[in-house]
């Protein structure tokens, strides 16, 4: 499979695969396709596996798609003024992404839900505490919000994130959440109550947009049931 992400801030990935080359996605987010590209709707893995996705943000099934009689072409755009990054995975080198952020992948690669173990991520940490893992063997697309700023992180080194702000970590990396002190701090300083600490080794992908925030600058400007 050879693949090319065209476009800035709308971007799409455009994948040519040889004949019988298959990828897979969740429904609904093939954009263009050659017509010898075969689909097939699958809960991929059954029932448990697919309600399991669903926690992460995916949808219930996934669409398989295979060229038949020849190479055949496909194309996935992005839902969201952002970024899409291919993600080279292999056995002991999975990808943790945010939810709702993987957009296609090699048959050989596999996606399940991440579970963060720290129970402090767990009541606090929002979105970090149910994540996608992305593992196996072959090339994962993924996209974020906004532009991605990429940082390698040496064992021990810390940096400190806003919750939302986190697109993928190798799954090397630790996370957790850190408490925001000074009284004075949690009530005016805007930031909320906690943050997200990532501790190396690994490579961390920050996002420069989260949906989330973009809706709350834009929500003073969009009529209410009251006006």
């Amino acid at each position: 499979m050879k693949y090319e992400i065209l476009g800035d801030t709308l971007p799409v990935v455009v994948c040519n695969l040889e004949n019988g080359e298959k990828m897979f996605t969740e429904s609904g987010s093939m954009s263009w396709m050659s017509p010898n590209m075969l689909m097939e709707t699958t809960s991929n893995g059954g029932l448990g596996k697919a309600l399991g996705r669903m926690l992460s943000g995916e949808k219930l099934f996934q669409n398989i798609y295979t060229a038949t009689g020849g190479p055949g072409m496909i194309a996935f755009a992005s839902s969201f003024p952002g970024s899409i990054k291919a993600f080279e995975i292999a056995p002991g080198h999975g990808m943790i992404f945010q939810k709702r952020s993987f957009l296609a992948a090699e048959m050989g690669v596999t996606l399940s839900t991440h579970f963060n173990q720290k129970a402090s991520v767990g009541l606090f940490g929002g979105e970090g505490f149910i994540l996608q893992k992305v593992s196996g063997n072959g090339i994962a697309f993924a996209e974020f919000d906004g532009h991605v700023v990429q940082y390698e992180l040496k064992p021990g080194q810390k940096i400190v994130v806003d919750t939302g702000y986190l697109a993928a970590m190798d799954e090397t990396v630790n996370m957790e959440v850190q408490t925001i002190r000074g009284a004075k701090n949690v009530l005016f300083g805007g930031e909320g109550l906690f943050n997200t600490v990532l501790t190396g080794p690994g490579r961390v992908w920050l996002q420069t947009m989260p949906i989330p925030n973009l809706a709350g600058v834009l929500k003073p400007y969009f009529p209410s049931s009251n006006d």
